[in-house]
């Protein structure tokens, strides 16, 4: 994981500690904080700090959001998020969101979340709230089951993606990982579901499939953390937590530019030839006929082909009470319900859990 800044800083109880003091917040990769703790996240973020219990060793370690510039939320249901993003505009703090928008309602494999209508319209009103590109489709992860083929997983995600034409520039999917999440394929088998890895050749039919849905579409596709190359069907490999994206979206935010070593050009004149210099292959395009180019801000502590930039993730596993089947942030359902229930009988404690 990469490593932040640190400052000896004041506890509610009015001790010291020592807190990392992150830019770019992810919340969260380990639970679903928008749709379960989005309460407990704002009122942490107005206190100034938040904890987590490493679930390695069981230390609590600590940080704090003075410096924070940016917020990323991954969720299946970020509705909760309606009632705080106005919290973040006075806080100048800016955001995106990584919606896990799946349907497999039919097969029961995501019992706990809401009806697929229902999430399309909370998509909806998300990026009308904050802007078109700021909200991300996600399909994640692509299983296979007894009842679940590629065609089947193409016709769940054309219906899907017909209706959030005009909302969303890009669609980020993963092939599932059985065989390598031990909790992935614990939690299947625990709960009778028949499931297989993917083969190179199932993995680039599918993605033949979706690029030619995509002809009507029009997004960008991207794959989270996969090896092979997909670049012949137009489909590149994400950056979830994207420094590009972030650049687009708060590029007037001084501070943030300057942590990411971001540097602003106007854009190049044509010459008395007429013809136009070359931009850099990595200039991201920007408003007033100027762009941007940043420095190396990959975080190089996650999986190995994983392009995220740095970022601190405050979530802490086994607090999701989604309770998907192939779930792999719980290492069971009865541990995250037992975890939810602590939370709510310390609604605002430091941690999610309360203790």
């Amino acid at each position: 994981m990469a490593a932040w800044k640190k400052e000896l800083l004041t506890r509610e109880n009015g001790g010291l500690v020592e807190m990392q003091v992150p830019e770019i917040v992810s919340a969260s990769r380990s639970t679903d904080i928008p749709a379960f703790y989005a309460d407990w996240f704002f009122h942490r973020l107005k206190v100034g700090y938040s904890a987590w219990t490493n679930p390695f060793n069981g230390v609590k370690g600590y940080v704090s959001y003075k410096n924070t510039r940016f917020i990323v939320f991954w969720s299946k249901d970020p509705s909760p998020l309606l009632a705080h993003l106005e919290e973040l505009k006075i806080r100048k703090i800016g955001c995106y969101i990584q919606y896990t928008l799946n349907d497999y309602v039919k097969e029961g494999l995501e019992k706990g979340v809401k009806p697929l209508e229902y999430r399309i319209g909370i998509f909806k009103r998300l990026v009308e709230k904050l802007g078109f590109g700021s909200v991300i489709w996600r399909f994640d992860p692509l299983m296979f089951t007894d009842t679940i083929d590629i065609d089947t997983l193409l016709g769940k995600m054309e219906k899907i993606g017909d209706q959030l034409k005009g909302y969303t520039e890009k669609l980020v999917f993963s092939y599932a990982d059985i065989a390598i999440y031990r909790k992935v394929r614990s939690n299947l088998e625990k709960n009778g579901i028949n499931s297989r890895d993917w083969t190179e050749d199932e993995m680039r039919e599918f993605a033949d499939g979706l690029a030619k849905l995509n002809k009507s579409w029009g997004y960008t596709l991207a794959t989270c953390g996969e090896k092979i190359d997909l670049k012949p069907y137009g489909i590149e490999h994400n950056h979830c937590i994207d420094d590009d994206l972030i650049i687009r979206l708060a590029y007037k935010d001084k501070a943030l530019m300057d942590f990411l070593k971001v540097k602003i050009h106007p854009m190049p004149s044509p010459s008395i030839f007429g013809d136009i210099e070359s931009l850099p292959s990595d200039a991201i395009i920007l408003p007033n006929n100027t762009y941007a180019t940043r420095g190396d801000n990959r975080d190089k502590g996650q999986r190995e082909f994983c392009g995220c930039m740095k970022s601190k993730d405050i979530g802490e596993y086994n607090t999701c009470i989604h309770l998907c089947e192939y779930c792999y942030a719980n290492t069971s359902k009865q541990t995250a319900v037992k975890n939810y229930n602590l939370h709510k009988e310390n609604l605002f404690g430091e941690t999610i859990t309360g203790i």
